[in-house]
Parts: C-alpha cells; sequence; structure tokens
C-alpha cells in the first residue's frame, strides 16, 4: 500500500476527507505523509498532499498507458486501462474489440469486471479507475454503474467523449480528474491512426 493510500485510509476512518482533514497532516511540522519537516499550516499540508495525488496519478497513469501500448501492439485502439484499490492497481486492461469481435470490450468495460471480480462485488466505490482517453457514453455508464469513486483519464476525446453526449451520466459522488499524461496518451492514439491511414 503506498503513503497515500494509507493516509487516506487513515481520514476516511476518522471520518475526514482530503478537503477537510488532508489539510491538517502538516499542522505540528512534521508531515504525517512522508514524515520530513514541513512548514506550520493547513495550506503547507494540503499543498503536498495535492503533490502526492498528482505523483500517484502520473505513476498509475503510467501504468494504463503501458496497456494502450500493448494494446496497439495487438492491432486495437490504444486505449488502457488500470483500476487501483487502497493504493493497489487490482486489475489492468487494454481494448480488446478487435480480439473478441466485441465491440463493448473497451479497456475501461474489461478493467470493471476484473477488478469487481478480483475484489468479489461489483461496486467499486473505493476504487479509482486510470484509462488513457476519456471514457465514452457506454463505459461512463459502466463506471456509474460500478460507482466507482474516482475516474483520472488522459487525453480528452472531442468526438466521443461522455462529456459531450451525457455530462451527467456518471455517478454522483464519482470525483473527475482529467488531462493526467494528456499528451503522451493523445500521441499514442494520433500515431496509431495515422499508420493505420497510411
Amino acid at each position: 500500500m503506498t503513503t497515500f493510500a494509507v493516509v487516506d485510509a487513515a481520514l476516511r476512518t476518522a471520518g475526514l476527507g482530503l478537503a477537510d482533514g488532508g489539510a491538517r497532516l502538516c499542522l505540528r511540522g512534521n508531515c504525517l505523509c512522508c514524515g520530513q519537516r514541513r512548514a506550520a499550516g493547513r495550506h503547507a499540508g494540503k499543498l503536498h498532499l495535492e503533490r502526492m495525488m498528482e505523483a500517484e496519478d502520473t505513476n498509475f497513469m503510467k501504468q494504463a498507458l503501458a496497456e494502450a501500448r500493448e494494446a496497439g501492439r495487438k492491432g486495437e485502439v490504444p486505449v488502457g486501462a488500470v483500476v487501483v484499490c487502497k493504493g493497489r492497481i487490482v486489475a489492468r486492461a487494454h481494448n480488446l474489440t478487435e480480439t473478441l469481435t466485441d465491440v463493448t470490450a473497451h479497456a475501461e468495460m474489461q478493467a470493471i469486471t476484473a477488478a469487481a471480480s478480483a475484489l468479489g462485488g461489483k461496486y467499486l466505490t473505493d476504487c479509482t479507475l486510470y484509462v488513457t482517453v476519456e471514457p465514452c457514453v457506454m463505459c461512463a455508464g459502466a463506471i456509474a454503474w460500478a460507482q466507482v469513486a474516482r475516474l483520472v483519464f488522459g487525453a480528452a476525446d472531442e468526438k466521443r467523449g461522455y462529456r459531450r453526449y451525457a455530462p451527467q451520466a456518471l455517478h454522483p459522488k464519482t470525483q473527475v480528474e482529467g488531462g493526467v499524461l494528456a499528451d503522451d496518451c493523445a500521441e499514442l492514439m494520433k500515431t496509431f491512426f495515422a499508420v493505420r491511414r497510411h
């Protein structure tokens, strides 16, 4: 379990979220996240936690990118996803629509199914889904039904992304973060389609 996950779990146990409890972690000068000496005050603690969260998002998005590259090697549209629960990857997946001859076999759908199986339950209320491209409406619906706590995506999808057609599709409690390693994710898609056109 990562340091951030331990801290986050402790805050949740205490009934606090990052917004109200996380900012108090550095009040006494030593950060509870990493033990380093920090400037006292709410602002210092909150910024430190935000930096840790950004680093974790980047790390897990790199794992999703690895899945996307694997999809591209198989001739699939290069979209990859990972599901993280309490700081640990519980599912990895990539597009399999061509392999399975199944239009619903998107990376997100595969990842949600694998995560539910690994965790032994259909709801992913303690999980974050990292996906390299903004989900489509179908996948957004599945994310909502699974009650995923947090969605982090890389590149926006202006043509088929859920935000264009159904911006309210996700569960009301799902937190969304977009644009993590967006350039890397978008470049992978552009390269794939450029090669396919020639």
